[in-house]
């Protein structure tokens, strides 16, 4: 038989399950057993509902500036899977992961005693696996949903860090922040270090940290900020950074996550240490695209895979501290069970003129029902200023469609899920030329 391409094994990953999300760890921790699956380095785990991406991104950019061999584990993914794994700062090949698909594969199927993996489980045992034979000095596990129950929660942290919390993934994962927040605290352990990012965390993380015997540290009590707009300083338990650059990632929320950040490296200090310069240069270098990625040109160009009412509420105060934009028009499409609603209504007051699109996946809610959902919205407010909005059949056709009304001094912003910024990064980071004043 051929050996299989990268496409090939995740066509097979996604037929082998009945449900896409099935939450619980038996399945995965006893294919992680027949694998033998263990780590040697710290490992340093990234729950929350907003942030973990940045949160990755900062621990590797400053863990790389401090010289350690870095290995990194996010999801989803915008545009290739690949992207789902870094060794030392960079994209693995594709061809390296093949050989622990094939070893994952036989492990599940070992003995006549087969295992049912959704695609997530699979593919997160495939590149916990790689990461785990790189020689590696450090490993960053962002969570894929929740906490407690996720794939990458048989692996034992020696530093959880809880970044903000907020309603998202309710069916999942309960309907107040208390419930989601004891979800996302799942991935504590007893005696090691629980960095909570979170200035406002649920009861429930505190409580939970407390009741495991877990090293708490929470802003406001074990770390703080303090700052300008020109620069800023951390403060944490016999640590302190003065004179700090604003993190290169763009957006007000990401000076929480960066002291969150400073602080599980402070827990860690005597297993990984950094230098000040590290942290200094670390931040100054992060790249993360789709947080608030601002492309240059005319008109501007604003990437966000902002895709609940969390995000969106801070993208909107982002979006406002830009300044002034005589037409902000808007490229979105989201996944059918988010709250639309809110979302749409947060950040309806910076926008000028919408772009619904489809999205390639069942769970999207169409781009028809998001422009039905817009249009209800106007009815409910009162005849107010009226937003002009078309539906679109791509992510890339709205944009186009944006590009070619604005003007050179308009501003677009493309945010939603994961599939909407990932479908205009897929041909290249775009490079906009609006039509000009006639």
């Amino acid at each position: 038989m051929p050996s299989r391409s990268l496409s090939d094994w995740l066509a097979h990953c996604e037929r082998l399950h009945p449900s896409a999300i099935d939450m619980g760890l038996a399945r995965v921790r006893e294919v992680a057993r027949r694998l033998g699956l263990a780590f040697h380095c710290p490992v340093i785990t990234v729950a929350g509902t907003n942030g973990k991406g940045s949160t990755c991104a900062m621990l590797e950019s400053i863990a790389l500036q401090a010289g350690w061999k870095t290995g990194v584990f996010t999801s989803p993914h915008l545009v290739h899977f690949e992207e789902r794994c870094r060794v030392r700062g960079d994209i693995v090949k594709a061809e390296a992961l093949l050989p622990h698909f094939e070893v994952v594969e036989a492990a599940r199927l070992a003995g006549g005693a087969e295992v049912s993996l959704s695609y997530f489980e699979f593919t997160t045992l495939v590149i916990l696996r790689l990461l785990s034979r790189a020689e590696l000095d450090v490993v960053v596990l962002e969570v894929g949903l929740g906490g407690r129950l996720d794939a990458t929660n048989i692996i034992d942290t020696d530093c959880a860090v809880i970044t903000s919390i907020d309603i998202d993934h309710t069916e999942f994962l309960g309907s107040t922040r208390e419930a989601i927040g004891l979800e996302k605290a799942g991935i504590m352990r007893p005696g090691r270090p629980a960095v909570v990012s979170d200035p406002a965390p649920p009861a429930s993380v505190v409580a939970h940290a407390e009741t495991i015997g877990a090293d708490l540290w929470v802003t406001g009590r074990d770390f703080n900020i303090s700052g300008d707009k020109q620069q800023w300083g951390w403060a944490g338990r016999g640590r302190r950074y003065s004179g700090l650059a604003y993190p290169a990632l763009r957006g007000a929320n990401q000076l929480v996550n960066a002291a969150g950040v400073l602080a599980a490296f402070e827990a860690l200090r005597e297993r990984l240490p950094v230098s000040a310069q590290a942290v200094r240069t670390g931040l100054a270098l992060v790249e993360l695209p789709g947080r608030f990625q601002i492309v240059p040109g005319q008109p501007s160009l604003v990437l966000d895979v902002a895709h609940n009412p969390h995000s969106v509420a801070a993208l909107a105060e982002n979006l406002d501290a830009m300044g002034f934009y005589p037409t902000t028009h808007a490229v979105f499409g989201a996944m059918a069970d988010k709250d639309l609603a809110a979302m749409l209504a947060r950040i309806a007051p910076l926008i000028d003129r919408w772009y619904f699109t489809d999205l390639p996946t069942p769970r999207a809610e169409s781009a028809a029902r998001l422009l039905g959902k817009w249009n209800a919205l106007q009815m409910v407010a009162g005849g107010r200023r009226q937003v002009p909005a078309a539906a679109f059949a791509s992510p890339q056709a709205a944009l186009d469609a944006a590009t070619a009304a604005a003007d050179p001094a308009d501003r677009i912003v493309v945010f939603g899920s994961f599939h909407t910024v990932g479908g205009i990064l897929q041909n290249g980071v775009p490079r906009l030329q609006a039509r000009h004043l006639g």
